[in-house]
């Protein structure tokens, strides 16, 4: 049964009352008790369905680009197609901010959440959409950096995810490794295979993270990878 008919599920449930997207998360919280693994698979779905709505309604515009890029994440099936866009109303028209839902989301890490895995996921497919169309808009660009203040991702996480999505000049293939200038090359690279072994899919899908979303990993291992290699140019030219 896939994540797609249990969110499916969950909307129809709650389609017949007046309802907003806390009332759905709740839900997760309550249906998937007693599974925590697919709890987080499911959460996680809707933290990016919702979080995406609300960052569209925040911006004012979506774009053809952001919209391919929402469905290269989400490859829903047709049947199912119905109840995600619900969901993505529910989000977009519901009164709630995009604050408290995001700080409803944080508790998916507990107290403990500074840099939390699952978080910083989900931060860097809001990116992913964001900047689809080639471009983050300045309204775009405070959402998201609010999001990461609510997620507790600290300043040289945030901008090791920013500097994959947006070029910020020649700093930018160390940020996106997250690593200092001058280290020696040996460091350089095994920081390097760490992260490739940190972000192989069969990781990110034992921490909870939906197989749909591996399109956004990829990417994020492309970067790595063209980061790694404009480094390793610049060290052996020297």
């Amino acid at each position: 049964m896939s994540i797609w008919f249990r969110i499916g599920d969950l909307v129809s449930r709650a389609s017949s009352s007046r309802f907003g997207v806390f009332d759905v998360v709740e839900a997760v919280h309550t249906f998937f008790a007693g599974d925590p693994q697919l709890r987080r698979k499911v959460a996680f779905s809707i933290a990016m369905i919702a979080l995406s709505a609300k960052m569209a309604k925040a911006d004012g515009v979506v774009t053809q680009d952001e919209i391919r890029a929402f469905q290269r994440i989400f490859a829903v099936p047709a049947d199912e197609a119905r109840n995600v866009a619900r969901l993505y109303e529910i989000a977009n028209k519901d009164i709630a901010g995009y604050e408290a839902y995001a700080e409803q989301m944080a508790q998916m890490c507990g107290s403990g959440r500074e840099n939390c895995v699952m978080l910083a996921e989900i931060l860097d497919g809001l990116f992913y959409i964001a900047t689809a169309d080639g471009v983050l808009h300045e309204r775009e660009g405070d959402f998201l950096r609010r999001i990461a203040e609510i997620f507790k991702i600290d300043d040289r996480h945030y901008r090791s995810i920013l500097a994959r999505h947006v070029n910020l000049g020649d700093a930018d293939p160390y940020l996106v490794l997250g690593i200092e200038r001058g280290l020696p090359f040996e460091e350089v690279r095994r920081h390097y295979r760490q992260l490739v072994a940190d972000n192989h899919p069969d990781r990110l899908i034992a921490r909870g993270v939906p197989e749909e979303f591996i399109a956004v990993a990829t990417a994020r291992l492309a970067a790595i990878n063209a980061a790694y290699e404009t480094i390793e140019r610049g060290l052996r030219a020297a």
